[in-house]
């Protein structure tokens, strides 16, 4: 099955007169996972097919974590018990148990980080957009986030894109494309060391 969900063609982006990405080409096909260095900049948070998780602070502050966790159910036009069923599994997965109950501000960043990519996977969606997902984690709590996002999305058949500096991170994915003096980089003779 050839089915590809994003596909660029002599992408350039630049921030005034610094251009950060230059040409670059490529596609992303359903079940890929992708590690994707320096990916700068953060968009709006949209449920459906594609989820992001953001590297900075981005629950909102009047809702719990699980409530939070749930959002995405409840944006794409779910009840609150789907929106809480969907949250449960990975609230018990991510080890959030004990701040479900508990608003953004009372908790640490690296909760809030892993709150934040609970939310990105409970709407289940086909792409994935993971921003340092593990920067503000211990290395044994990264690896346990990652196994969880990397079993999610073998799960699912979601496509996995993440923007990393962790060679431990880009080490978990099979496929890593670098940025290289502004040009995207790509295919089996990358390292994450390099």
């Amino acid at each position: 099955m050839n089915d590809i969900l994003v596909r660029a063609k002599g992408l350039t982006k630049a921030f005034g007169a610094v251009t950060a990405i230059a040409e670059a080409t490529f596609e992303v096909a359903a079940r890929d996972q992708i590690e994707w260095p320096a990916l700068g900049g953060q968009r709006d948070l949209r449920p459906g097919p594609v989820a992001i998780a953001f590297q900075g602070p981005s629950l909102l502050p009047p809702l719990t974590v699980a409530e939070n966790i749930g959002l995405p159910v409840l944006l794409a036009g779910g009840t609150e018990a789907e929106a809480a069923a969907a949250a449960e599994p990975l609230i018990e997965r991510l080890g959030l148990s004990d701040i479900a109950a508990k608003l953004p501000e009372e908790i640490s960043g690296g909760q809030a980080q892993r709150a934040g990519l609970a939310r990105a996977l409970a709407g289940q969606p086909r792409l994935i957009l993971a921003d340092e997902p593990t920067g503000q984690l211990d290395s044994t709590t990264a690896d346990g986030l990652m196994t969880v996002l990397v079993e999610q999305v073998r799960a699912t058949q979601a496509a996995l894109i993440v923007a990393t500096h962790d060679t431990a991170v880009a080490g978990r994915l099979p496929l890593r494309w670098q940025l290289i003096d502004r040009r995207m980089q790509t295919g089996a003779e990358l390292s994450c060391s390099s």
